[in-house]
């Protein structure tokens, strides 16, 4: 039996997770803003990468500010639609 885990659905939601870590990384202030946000520090980012709590919380940091999101869609040529289902897969549905 498959888990959740490895579903592509799962699969393609880290991967644009990792694709927006990497983008953050060539975005200094953005990259420390989320860190400080997080408490991570750097070095332990990539241990973090296996941690689907952290990857939900890369998303929803994009998708908290519009033109950061659309800014990294623009870069990176991926559609909005994408990191939105990506934040849905890693964060569940909303409890509203």
């Amino acid at each position: 039996m498959k888990s959740q885990k490895d579903t592509p659905s799962t699969e393609g939601a880290e991967t644009t997770a990792v694709a927006i870590l990497g983008w953050l990384a060539g975005e200094p202030e953005l990259l420390s803003r989320f860190l400080a946000l997080t408490g991570v520090a750097p070095s332990d980012v990539r241990n973090a990468v296996n941690d689907p709590g952290f990857l939900a919380g890369i998303v929803d940091f994009l998708m908290s500010h519009e033109p950061d999101l659309l800014t990294f869609c623009d870069a990176t040529g991926t559609k909005p639609e994408a990191v939105m289902h990506a934040h849905a897969v890693l964060s569940g549905p909303a409890d509203w």
